[in-house]
């Protein structure tokens, strides 16, 4: 599973080859929240509130990277990594 990006101690990944609908895997310590890329609801799992917002900032700003990596990791290939939050 690649690391797309990591801030805060946010880890961004996605599996290659993964079930629709597109999405993507933030990870925080010990709690992990699937969110789809289209409309960034949280489709299993949780995250710390504050974690969570700085997630959904993130990916507002990346949607369009966050579809092309997903299309790439589709195709079993190596995703692009994405700028962190700042």
């Amino acid at each position: 599973m690649p690391t797309i990006c990591t801030f805060f101690g946010i880890l961004i990944r996605m599996y290659f080859n993964d079930h629709p609908p597109a999405h993507f895997h933030a990870i925080y310590n010990e709690h992990e929240a699937v969110i789809a890329i289209e409309t960034l609801a949280v489709l299993e799992g949780n995250l710390p509130k504050r974690a969570l917002g700085l997630v959904m900032e993130w990916a507002g700003q990346h949607k369009a990277e966050l579809v092309a990596d997903w299309e790439l990791c589709r195709a079993k290939q190596s995703p692009a990594g994405i700028a962190p939050l700042e």
